[in-house]
């Protein structure tokens, strides 16, 4: 294989091989080409993407996000923000609201895309709270969001980094409980902060809740416009435009196998670093990947629909993402469960609901529907009915609009894409040691003690998401120590 990835790449040696083709490789090699240096990216799969591929995975002519669907953090990257990835294919389609939390009896809690609407509609002291919570956050968007998608690093914006910090530290269960009254605003902020794939009785989980609400009423939480594939696509198509080169079907099993480079980065995982650079590796810092731990799977439904969901709660219909759990003290039993190793019978479901806003993803009449659960690490059990009886329970009569489904549990998202070990959908448990410390405790998180060798992956700062930021940030570490750019 290291043979005919040489004969297909364009030249004998190159300033920087990145290995996965995923957000966090292809930002890492658009960073090093805008330095006028040469770069090769080595791709296992057939195509690109990594976390943001699509393709028809039911039936003819609907289009399926097979990881990611909805990109906040995409849009609120602060790398991203600075590319001409519109000239390259991606449009960002923005629903009416980013999230609705349907709740028994046909009535929800919306957040929408202002801090001010989210407010009226919560009312009374919690719309007070919310308007005096995220007013003041958002205010600070500018500042926060670079360091909180960031490595561990100083910021001139103390104050306001900690007055985030200081609730965002927080079991979200303890925040909520503490700030709202209504069962309402307090369910809408457990959805957002079982993002973070813990249970949400512990102590950072509040960060999650507050990132995504701040993101859906700065940024938005918008879907690409034809999959989620156009945002690799564009992200790719500028890097060839800068000069970069990307070879698919060109998987790597040994790191000493790749053409000659000055440094290599590498968009995977610890387990496999470790796999194919063992015998480069420090025994010691072998050993700390090798401790690296990984967190709770994914087990993950897509629909062919004969039409709209039909949704018990109207608001629904605004949304691209509609968070299905109940109250808070359900979504924190579901997420326990997981943790326990159990399988929750009344799972948090995250759905999205893409062809309401982008009519590309499906044929006139028909819909498409994306869905998914926390699952313990590794687990075999069938989700599927489970899942769709939390969508039937706030949409009488979705069932009978299944046309085609397509089941994946985290088996078969790792084959998808070999970083999603044992269906991690994050890079890896994000608990309070590990969102600080990704893959270890590092000033330059990055690097690696092999000289020139370095991690972008989502196991590395700020962690999981579509955003780029760990590609980013470990181009900027190549530059500086490998290629001493200022």
């Amino acid at each position: 294989m290291s043979t005919q990835i040489r004969e297909r790449a364009g030249r004998g040696s190159y300033d920087a091989v990145v290995v996965g083709a995923g957000p966090n490789g292809l930002t890492a090699a658009l960073r090093l080409a805008q330095a006028d240096l040469s770069v090769l990216v080595l791709e296992a799969n057939e195509s690109i993407g990594g976390g943001a591929r699509s393709s028809e995975l039911t039936l003819p002519g609907f289009v399926h996000d097979l990881g990611s669907a909805i990109h906040p953090l995409a849009a609120a990257s602060p790398f991203f923000s600075t590319l001409p990835l519109r000239e390259h294919g991606l449009e960002w389609v923005h629903p009416p609201a980013p999230l609705v939390h349907p709740l028994d009896g046909g009535t929800a809690a919306v957040m929408e895309r202002s801090v001010e609407a989210t407010s009226e509609l919560l009312g009374g002291r919690d719309g007070e709270t919310y308007h005096r919570l995220f007013g003041v956050l958002t205010e600070q968007w500018e500042k926060l969001a670079p360091t909180l998608l960031g490595p561990p690093r100083p910021t001139p914006h103390l104050l306001a980094l900690a007055r985030f910090g200081v609730l965002a530290i927080r079991p979200a269960t303890m925040l909520a409980r503490g700030l709202f009254q209504g069962e309402a605003a307090r369910a809408l902020f457990a959805g957002n902060a079982a993002h973070s794939v813990l249970p949400i009785e512990q102590p950072i989980t509040s960060a999650f809740g507050l990132l995504l609400a701040m993101a859906g009423h700065t940024v938005g939480w918008p879907l690409a416009r034809g999959g989620s594939q156009r945002v690799a696509d564009a992200l790719a198509g500028y890097l060839r435009f800068l000069g970069g080169e990307i070879l698919t079907h060109a998987r790597v099993e040994a790191l000493r196998d790749l053409p000659p480079s000055r440094v290599v980065l590498c968009d995977m995982t610890p387990q496999q670093l470790v796999r194919m650079a063992a015998d480069m590796l420090p025994a010691g810092y072998r050993r700390k990947l090798e401790r690296y731990r990984y967190g709770p799977g994914a087990f993950k439904l897509d629909w062919a629909l004969g039409g709209p969901i039909p949704w018990q709660a109207q608001e629904c219909v605004r949304a691209g993402t509609v968070h299905l759990g109940g109250t808070l003290e359900e979504i924190a039993a579901s997420e326990r469960a997981m943790a326990r190793g159990e399988h929750s019978e009344r799972p948090f479901v995250l759905l999205a609901q893409q062809s309401l806003f982008d009519p590309t993803r499906a044929p006139e009449g028909r819909q498409t529907a994306w869905a998914y659960c926390h699952v313990p690490n590794g687990s075999t059990f069938d989700m599927t009915e489970r899942i769709e009886a939390q969508v039937e329970r706030f949409a009488p009569g979705f069932r009978e609009r299944i046309l085609a489904r397509c089941v994946t549990p985290p088996a078969g998202l790792e084959r998808q894409n070999a970083n999603l070990i044992g269906g991690d959908i994050g890079g890896g448990a994000q608990d309070f040691w590990q969102f600080f410390a990704r893959p270890r405790a590092h000033h330059v998180p990055y690097a690696t003690p092999v000289p020139g060798l370095y991690l972008c992956s989502s196991s590395t700062p700020p962690g999981g998401g579509v955003h780029g930021m760990c590609g980013y940030h470990a181009a900027h570490a190549a530059l500086r120590y490998s290629f001493h750019h200022r």
